[in-house]
């Protein structure tokens, strides 16, 4: 009877440690679990959808190990220094992408890169993801809410001249998120129904001037193909038509691991990057849609109540962003695979093969659990 009663407080002991050690390392274990389940089913996948190369499964592995080791590094930092060095992180930020505009690396008809030769290539948009929210909500923590009409214009400001660096690259799609992580503390800050309602009623001029005058003639042609996908279905509408014969082909529980014949035929172009969601439909079906996607809204939930367990205001606007930009995310890319939405480059979090997307997103998570784990800072940023 002892010995079973010594197993059983061994055993509690054990897991207290655990609890103690993630604390010390300001590590929350539910998220942690959850972002080690998709980098796993991440890696899974992508082994069927790279056609079992295993040099793509490396470099992926490797990325997801600096983003954990980013996440972990970034966990440490209290928010109040995360605040204090905003305006120094956006400035080098907008300094990056200008280098872009005029250093950057050209591939695939784009100029979204910095090429240093021989040690890394790398793109700033992908950090402006988490500096622009940072940022934004530095500048509206010490102000007084709602925003009035001047500080909305200071924010938007703010986020105006990335989105349009961005956008020149050209890269629509990260343009778009960065702009989002922008707008959604905004919103969290307690903007005006007026000013919104504006801005929605704003958006038709603006969209017909961004198709006239912003807008390359792919990116029109993407619209277009949306709307009409069979209107050129050995051309632009392939891809589409493609991603929607895969995940209709999958059925409930799908064909099995590395049986998808649309990938692995080459039916179903960028297979292992942004329609990566096309070929888990097609190997296991509905269920395992359905599975990842429970696992997404964990996550997404995780991230809410870390939001409103903040204790500073700087905390809340940044958690909040965060957690509503990852859900963009994930609504963004599975929308336009299955053809609810237009093609913007988005790659699905954690499953799409990606560097840099990568160790973003484990960054902005660390992010997350910084704030959570600081919780006994409570002065005013």
């Amino acid at each position: 009877m002892s010995s079973s009663f010594d197993r059983t407080l061994s055993g509690e002991d054990v897991l207290r440690r655990r609890a103690s050690l993630l604390q010390r390392l300001h590590i929350d274990g539910p998220l942690l679990l959850l972002l080690l389940t998709l980098g796993a089913v991440g890696l899974f996948i992508l082994w069927s959808a790279g056609g079992k190369h295993w040099g793509l499964l490396f470099k992926q592995a490797t990325s997801f190990g600096i983003g954990l080791l980013a996440m972990v590094v970034i966990a440490q930092i209290e928010p109040r220094l995360m605040a204090r060095w905003a305006p120094l992180a956006y400035t080098g930020g907008v300094g990056l992408l200008l280098g872009v505009e005029f250093f950057g690396y050209t591939a695939m008809g784009a100029t979204r890169w910095i090429n240093i030769p021989g040690v890394i290539r790398f793109q700033p948009s992908e950090f402006m993801k988490l500096i622009m929210p940072i940022t934004i909500a530095w500048y509206l923590s010490g102000r007084s809410l709602p925003p009035s009409f001047k500080h909305l214009a200071i924010a938007l400001a703010l986020i105006g001249v990335p989105f349009v660096l961005i956008l020149k690259q050209p890269d629509l799609g990260t343009a778009m998120l960065v702009l989002v992580s922008g707008a959604f503390v905004l919103y969290i800050a307690g903007l005006r129904w007026l000013w919104i309602t504006s801005a929605v009623a704003a958006a038709v001029p603006i969209a017909v001037a961004m198709w006239y005058f912003v807008l390359h003639d792919y990116q029109k042609q993407r619209v277009l193909t949306f709307l009409d996908p069979e209107s050129d279905p050995l051309g632009t509408g392939w891809n589409i038509i493609q991603s929607k014969a895969a995940i209709g082909s999958g059925g409930v529980f799908g064909k099995g691991w590395l049986f998808g014949t649309q990938s692995h035929l080459d039916f179903l172009p960028e297979s292992h990057t942004d329609f990566i969601i096309a070929v888990l439909s097609e190997e296991f079906g509905m269920v395992g849609v359905c599975l990842l996607l429970v696992v997404y809204l964990l996550l997404i939930a995780r991230g809410l109540v870390i939001t409103v367990q903040a204790q500073t205001l700087f905390g809340k606007l940044l958690a909040g962003s965060i957690t509503l930009t990852f859900f963009v995310y994930v609504f963004v890319n599975i929308g336009m695979v299955s053809g609810l939405l237009p093609v913007v480059g988005v790659p699905l979090p954690f499953i799409s093969y990606g560097g840099t997307s990568l160790v973003t997103l484990l960054s902005g998570f660390g992010i997350l659990m910084a704030i959570h784990t600081h919780r006994k800072w409570i002065a005013q940023v």
